[in-house]
């Protein structure tokens, strides 16, 4: 059978949305399912990953990308008055009314490619992979014109999302559309594939006329052959990954600083927001706090690997936390390092760490259990007692990505 898989992240582009599909497109060939991948020219994302490269067995096509380069507006406007802050606020304006989302142009370009693939090539099924929720246009325009079979991949809600300011008209009336791509999405898709119990759930709800089912996100444990970790003099924590959003370093940092361990160094990789950067700046953390910029994946990994523990952080976003299973979370069980887990207590992901043992969790905004849960850690590692968080051999198999794509193959046979 024949499969394009429609995604607005793929190589160049990095960051944490690149691997689901980057993924999928590399071990779907094996399982006898001629792969074509439809993915901007250049998406214009924030960054981009020359280290990644994309998969020889799959087929590469392309279609401009026409929409705006993406920003860090809130960065862009921290700080600044007046004129300067309203002129930079009128320059985002068009990301603003562009609904469901600023990435909705590329339809433009997409849609004429998808079907001409679709035709070209006998595709059977084609697979739209979100966010951005607007590529599920081009999946429905597809069908509608073909004929082909349709699976919407959804990687995080499709009708709202943990990070979003609902209070924000503008975010409301994103909303609104995106719950009406929801409607679509459930009236139309022949499959909702959903990298979560709660993504699911929140699909059923829509009443939707083909099959939904959940297909996680996998650890990809040979990403991390021949990076070794190495314990040095400081007990090193390390988050890595963008703050945007609800996501919030505050509490953690509070937690270090009342902690009043010496030889604690915690370490962001990413973008790391400026108020969040002047804030930190006031606690008197000096050596203990390491801001670093992006950077690729494969360095991403091995900074993972060398650390005495791993931070990860879920907010509660008013319980819209509890059933975030994020890749993060999937990529730090691959590091088989602990995981010091500032999640919602009761939601999907500290299911996860506790039911693997693979950390310690305690709730995004508690001040007093992350202090306990970093002294704990630190004390374990003190003693030379924190060992790494090899998973079983079981929870190995079980948790992996190919049995993620072996899942996604079934659903696809299926189809065909």
């Amino acid at each position: 059978m024949k499969l394009l898989l429609v995604t607005m992240y793929f190589p160049p582009a990095g960051g944490g949305g690149v691997q689901r599909p980057l993924k999928f497109a590399t071990h779907l060939p094996a399982h006898g399912i001629e792969t074509h991948v439809l993915a901007p020219h250049d998406p214009k994302w924030l960054h981009m990953d020359p280290q990644l490269t994309p998969p020889t067995q799959a087929w590469i096509h392309r279609a401009r990308y026409l929409g705006p380069r993406a920003r860090r507006l809130g960065d862009e406007l921290h700080g600044r008055r007046g004129l300067d802050r309203l002129s930079r606020q009128a320059r985002s304006l068009s990301r603003r009314v562009l609904v469901p989302d600023e990435n909705v142009a590329w339809n433009l370009t997409a849609i004429p490619a998808a079907v001409r693939i679709v035709r070209s090539e006998g595709i059977d099924v084609v697979l739209t992979t979100s966010p951005p929720n607007s590529v599920h246009l081009i999946g429905a325009a597809v069908k509608r014109t073909t004929g082909v079979r349709w699976v919407a991949d959804l990687r995080d809600s499709i009708a709202t999302h943990p990070h979003r300011r609902v209070e924000h008209a503008a975010v409301r009336a994103k909303e609104k559309v995106s719950a009406s791509v929801a409607r679509l999405v459930a009236r139309q898709a022949d499959v909702i594939v959903a990298a979560s119990d709660a993504i699911a759930e929140e699909a059923l709800t829509l009443h939707p006329s083909g099959v939904v089912t959940t297909i996680l996100n996998g650890a990809d444990f040979d990403d991390f052959a021949g990076l070794d970790y190495r314990r040095g003099d400081r007990f090193r924590i390390t988050h890595t990954g963008s703050f945007f959003g609800k996501r919030d370093p505050r509490p953690f940092l509070s937690a270090l600083a009342d902690s009043g361990l010496k030889d604690v160094v915690a370490r962001f990789v990413g973008d790391f927001r400026v108020a969040d950067r002047e804030w930190a700046e006031s606690l008197p953390l000096g050596p203990r706090l390491e801001l670093h910029p992006y950077v690729p994946r494969r360095e991403s990994l091995a900074l993972q690997r060398d650390s005495d523990a791993l931070l990860l952080l879920i907010p509660e976003a008013g319980g819209r936390g509890q059933g975030v299973l994020s890749g993060k979370v999937f990529e730090y069980l691959a590091a088989e390092r602990p995981i010091l887990a500032a999640v919602p207590p009761e939601g999907a992901a500290a299911e996860l760490i506790r039911e693997t043992g693979a950390g310690i969790v305690a709730a995004p905004d508690d001040v007093p259990a992350l202090t306990r849960a970093l002294t704990e850690l630190h004390a374990r590692w003190a003693t030379g007692k924190l060992d790494g968080t090899v998973l079983s051999a079981e929870d190995r198999e079980r948790l992996g990505r190919g049995a993620r794509i072996e899942e996604l193959a079934e659903v696809l046979r299926g189809l065909a």
